[in-house]
């Protein structure tokens, strides 16, 4: 199998924003040829420290465990930087699972403990209890549709998983990911301009232009409360409940 590494998505997000790959993230070595099998990385050894969790707005406390620990292993933190993990994906998530992503809560009820219960049967463990490289392996099974006992396929599963992470990691903060900017940093994305001048073109030529380390609704261009309030037909949702379709 061909393993499309962390490296190889940030240089395609880089020219032509996030799409999608379907496979978990593989680190390389300094030479750049693929490995040939799953490792363990490197920053296994230094987990990122532990926060508290904020209060769940979707999904139980099991699922969320669950998909944690998934959103670690398709975008991972490693040497190039954060992941998943800090972006807050899984929040991003579990909040849009209530609003515009919630035609999927059933996908995910039962996708996330299909999950686990492969993990168990094949690998003896809880999936949050795997070590990354088995965990890996679990998830290569279900983007493959080798794993047993989802409904549907798990294959699908997985692409909407991956989908969903992509969204919360490098979309806007807006919606409840890309924490700290984390996901633009990473693909040096410099943020949403209204007016770009002509040095600012020449520093972007060059890969150097300073990031805003703004969301696009701080500009009153892209208000979505001002966007709703001119359409007497939408509903005047306020912020925390305005639908979450991740953008960049």
């Amino acid at each position: 199998m061909t393993f499309i590494s962390r490296r190889d998505l940030l240089k395609r997000a880089a020219i032509v924003g996030v799409a999608p790959v379907a496979r978990p993230f593989q680190d390389r070595d300094d030479g750049g040829a693929e490995s040939p099998a799953l490792h363990e990385p490197a920053f296994a050894l230094q987990p990122a420290p532990a926060r508290a969790r904020e209060p769940l707005e979707t999904l139980t406390a099991g699922e969320m465990d669950i998909l944690d620990a998934v959103v670690a292993r398709l975008i991972p933190t490693d040497a190039n930087g954060p992941g998943a993990t800090e972006a807050r994906a899984a929040h991003y998530i579990d909040r849009a699972l209530g609003g515009a992503l919630a035609s999927s809560r059933p996908a995910y009820t039962s996708g996330l403990a299909a999950l686990d219960r492969y993990a168990r049967s094949s690998r003896g463990a809880a999936f949050t209890q795997l070590s990354a490289t088995d965990q890996n392996s679990v998830l290569i099974d279900v983007e493959t549709g080798a794993a047993t006992g989802f409904t549907g396929s798990s294959a699908a599963f997985f692409a909407l998983l991956l989908n969903h992470t992509h969204q919360g990691t490098f979309g806007d903060p807006y919606y409840g990911g890309n924490a700290n900017f984390v996901g633009w940093d990473l693909i040096s994305y410099p943020g949403v301009r209204t007016m770009v001048t002509a040095a600012d073109q020449q520093q972007l030529e060059k890969h150097a232009l300073k990031p805003n380390h703004k969301s696009a609704y701080e500009t009153d261009m892209f208000t979505k409360a001002t966007a709703r309030l001119e359409d007497e037909s939408l509903p005047r949702l306020d912020a925390h409940d305005s639908d979450a379709k991740a953008e960049v």
